[in-house]
């Protein structure tokens, strides 16, 4: 066990706002008793009690992780209309005394939920938290991400593009190419 100290601080902190998780856009958890976890370099966690947390969509897994400051993690997969998010859901049951603050909270990998923060929708929400940074969060203690790295399957725009004003529409847009055009497709 480590003991948060100047060299790897953790603070733990109620959330201002209420926080909502949606899952394929459906809510799975509101509360507004959401403490936040700040660890060292990573971006904060949102710790949620179960209570308010739609528990009967998340399934306990196998899974068990070790974090030298926090103590043992354990998973859970959310399965709600038909689709399934392995160990996207961890809890620190019983923690190191120096974030008891969390303990039988539950917390969401960013990846797989939207949060909304008071008023803010999830879009808005997303533009305040920087999601790729948050799934930098480790249990390990080591600075390394437990979010693996997949190669984009979707080419973005030619940012060469220019917007063409569509009179016939009434509006302007991107200009685009017809990838069927002249193939035979409708």
């Amino acid at each position: 066990m480590k003991i948060p100290d100047a060299s790897h601080p953790i603070t733990i902190t109620r959330s201002p706002n209420t926080v909502r998780v949606l899952y394929e856009g459906h809510e799975i958890a509101d509360s507004d008793d959401v403490v936040v976890l700040n660890e060292a370099n990573y971006p904060p966690v949102f710790y949620f009690p179960r209570g308010d947390v739609q528990m009967d969509f998340l399934r306990r897994t196998d899974k068990v992780t070790h974090c030298p400051y926090k103590g043992d993690a354990s998973y859970f997969t959310i399965y709600r209309d038909g689709t399934l998010i392995e160990n996207a859901v961890w809890s620190y049951e019983t923690p190191y005394d120096a974030v008891s603050q969390i303990a039988d909270r539950v917390a969401f990998y960013p990846e797989h939920v939207e949060f909304e923060l008071g008023e803010l929708t999830a879009a808005e929400t997303e533009a305040a938290l920087n999601v790729d940074a948050v799934i930098q969060h480790t249990d390990s203690g080591a600075g390394t991400s437990q979010a693996e790295k997949w190669p984009p399957n979707v080419e973005m725009p030619d940012a060469d593009r220019q917007d063409v004003e569509r009179p016939d529409r009434g509006r302007i847009e991107r200009d685009v190419d017809q990838p069927y055009k002249g193939v035979g497709s409708l």
